[in-house]
């Protein structure tokens, strides 16, 4: 759900705003992008009687608290001192983050520069097609930014990012996302003609066998503190065209780098990403030894997998070539360390 409305100040966001700024608000515009009575998140943007711009953010989830919060607010000013454009996170005047009623919802809020560029999306006027098109001609400044942070291995924290492997993002997660995909995946999988059934066990057994070397070595992989989340929404481009920066740092967290890459850049932008980032990070062996199984952990039987098997319904020709397409994921070579072979500046 992302919806918005303009709307005079109401008491409660007045009061809110005032914990954290002498200026009196006049006016806001409330977007709402809950994801469900177990995720409710509204963005309020805030104009105030002097001209001036604020953000409050509302949430009520199980993955927003103080704690993290002082994180989110620790890693913007990482990637600040970088040289790279991100709103700052404000405390209330006492140093906290305030937990208030808002709508019938228990939440923490805390406050942000109103941004000074736009996103992505909103230059794009969320056309999907062009919004890809237009993401790949930054894909060297994404990862050139997201190198330097990961070179900085960044130690503050032990909240794992959303994009967490073999350990889970928040308490109401059972397992991480890529298992959670995968079972899903094997579920419909195993419920096609017996004549996939030997394909099927095969692809299983491959990625299991995969994903349990992984773990063997997963742990021994050089970590940071990322945004965790590059998509269109998030990039902040300025009216040149230029990128500055990120935005939206709540799903933030300690990371494995080559899994954050990874999990950032389809099939295709992967070698692309290695490059760019060996630029100005240098892999470790370790890394490089890890680049394959980690690519046939996470690839072969993601969301698009999952989704594709789905589409193919009863076409057994369009299930062959899910199946033919997973199977060649996790069995094909790919030179993923000669692309990690850059030396740094």
């Amino acid at each position: 759900m992302n919806s918005k409305n303009n709307t005079a100040v109401d008491p409660t966001v007045s009061e809110v705003f005032r914990r954290f700024f002498d200026a009196v608000p006049v006016s806001c515009d409330i977007i709402d992008t809950s994801r469900g009575d177990a995720d409710f998140r509204n963005t309020v943007i805030v104009e105030t009687d002097e001209g001036e711009k604020y953000v409050l953010k509302f949430a009520s989830n199980d993955f927003t608290f103080p704690e993290k919060m002082h994180m989110w607010q620790r890693t913007v000013e990482e990637y600040r001192q970088l040289g790279y454009y991100c709103p700052r996170i404000f405390c209330d005047k006492s140093g906290g983050f305030p937990s208030v009623e808002f709508r019938g919802h228990s939440c923490f809020v805390h406050a942000e520069e109103f941004s000074k560029y736009r996103s992505l999306e909103d230059r794009t006027a969320a056309d999907e097609e062009k919004m890809d098109e237009e993401y790949s001609k930054y894909l060297e400044d994404i990862w050139s930014m997201t190198a330097k942070i990961a070179a900085k291995k960044l130690d503050y924290t032990d909240y794992p990012s959303a994009y967490c492997l073999f350990e889970i993002f928040c308490p109401s997660d059972e397992i991480d996302e890529v298992l959670d995909n995968a079972l899903s995946w094997k579920k419909i999988a195993e419920s096609l003609p017996a004549e996939f059934s030997e394909q099927v066990q095969r692809i299983w057994r491959l990625w299991s066998d995969n994903r349990e070397e992984l773990r063997k070595i997963y742990g021994n992989l050089p970590t940071s503190v990322f945004q965790a989340d590059l998509n269109a929404t998030n990039l902040l481009i300025d009216d040149e065209g230029m990128f500055r920066g990120v935005y939206d740092f709540n799903i933030a967290g300690k990371e494995v780098f080559l899994n954050y890459l990874m999990r950032e850049n389809n099939t295709e932008r992967i070698p692309e990403a290695l490059k760019i980032a060996s630029r100005y990070y240098r892999f470790s062996e370790e890394e490089k030894a890890a680049a394959l199984p980690l690519f046939r952990c996470l690839k072969p039987l993601w969301w698009t997998a999952l989704q594709a098997l789905k589409d193919a319904g009863d076409d057994k020709e369009a299930v062959k070539r899910c199946l033919e397409k997973a199977e060649k994921l996790l069995t094909e070579e790919k030179d993923f360390a000669s692309c990690m072979n850059g030396t740094p500046a």
